[in-house]
């Protein structure tokens, strides 16, 4: 298996970094995030002229029917710059749209840059149980109206459509029932109350009250979408993941080299250089298994993609939390610090870890696996 980038994935990734270094610069992105918006729309243009948003959308709709290893490439690079724009929160949404099919026309709006949207999946009880859904769908003359709420959307209140998994039988944790529909934010019915997260990036409460839906696939019959969709959203985030510890790691080596203690950079002590080294390795496994899982979240074998998805963004969250903490401590105090992107970057990979499912959770998915007994003698 070749893990070396194609030419044009090579090129994709310098043009975005190029971008981010001229148009997004650390001062830039603090400037963004404080402002009332929380984001910024002249950034969101500048990705879509770049291709980024039509880039996994199939070439029907006018996209570059990107796959997920052309994506690990960007999102690397997104992870690097700590770009807050919705641009994970639209792929994800794409990706629904996608796999349920018949949304041509979104999917090119997505294509054009001219539709963000939001996944509004997690409820308040669920924690990281994506089966675990309280709100319900009644369906009338008029179509579907949903009732309940969802937490923790990300970028919900930047969306100009939001993906809602919702009830329409079974009890509360049964995967037979659950239906996704598409709903306006702006719906009657619809209260979307939006905040900043600690890591500078803009999540939503959304509180359903008989909002109208339009169902997106098979009524009752969602769940194989939404768990191929959310493994294809956590491997994003594997990949996002990587940009950030390789600028967190980068850059705590850079401090090592420059920071003087009794006459000498800190970084000629062995105690650090081993900690650096530990850092390393816990890297470069979390990159081994973030391009295993990019290869393989598009395989025909459910049983292997749910495998291989789950052990990526459990190793990764491990690494991340690993490689983070370290950076922090090897900076001290400056390593939380608002000035410091390396405090960014912590916060980043902190949130990452606990989005679609933190490294207890994959680890319980992956020893559930079926071939996980006999393959470990038991």
């Amino acid at each position: 298996m070749d893990f070396n980038l194609k030419e044009e994935q090579q090129q994709f990734a310098d043009a975005l970094r190029r971008w981010t270094e001229r148009d997004y610069s650390f001062e830039t992105r603090r400037r963004i995030i404080h402002s009332p918006a929380g984001v910024s729309e002249q950034a969101w243009a500048g990705l879509v002229e770049l291709g980024m948003t039509a880039l996994p959308v199939p070439e029907a709709q006018g996209g570059f029917d990107g796959s997920a290893v052309d994506m690990l490439v960007v999102m690397q690079e997104l992870g690097r710059g700590l770009v807050v724009e919705p641009y994970f929160a639209t792929v994800l949404g794409a990706q629904f749209l996608k796999l349920a099919g018949g949304q041509q026309q979104r999917l090119e709006q997505v294509a054009a840059g001219t539709l963000k949207l939001a996944c509004a999946l997690g409820e308040q009880q669920a924690r990281h149980d994506l089966a675990d859904i309280a709100v319900a769908v009644a369906k009338e003359a008029g179509g579907y109206r949903l009732s309940g709420s969802k937490t923790v959307v990300i970028h919900g209140a930047e969306a100009g459509a939001l993906i809602v998994s919702a009830r329409s039988a079974g009890s509360q944790r049964d995967r037979r029932g659950i239906s996704l529909f598409v709903v306006a934010p702006d719906a009657p019915g619809v209260r979307v109350s939006g905040y900043r997260t600690l890591d500078g990036q803009r999540a939503a409460t959304i509180v359903f009250d008989k909002a109208p839906g339009e169902l997106l696939g098979r009524e009752g019959e969602a769940w194989a979408v939404l768990e191929a969709a959310t493994d294809y959203g956590a491997t994003l985030l594997c990949a996002e993941a990587l940009g950030a510890m390789d600028a967190i790691f980068a850059a705590t080596l850079e401090y090592l080299k420059t920071r003087q203690q009794f006459g000498a950079p800190i970084g000629k002590f062995q105690a650090l250089q081993h900690r650096m080294a530990d850092m390393f390795i816990h890297l470069e496994q979390a990159r081994s298994m973030a391009m295993l899982a990019a290869v393989k979240v598009a395989s025909d074998d459910e049983e292997e993609r749910r495998r291989i998805v789950s052990a990526a963004k459990a190793r990764v969250g491990q690494a991340a939390r690993f490689v983070g903490q370290q950076a922090v401590q090897l900076h001290g105090g400056m390593g939380v610090t608002d000035e410091l992107p390396a405090a960014h970057h912590f916060k980043r990979l902190s949130m990452i870890e606990l989005t679609l499912g933190d490294a207890d959770h994959h680890l319980e998915r992956f020893i559930a696996q079926p071939g996980f007994r006999p393959a470990a003698g038991e």
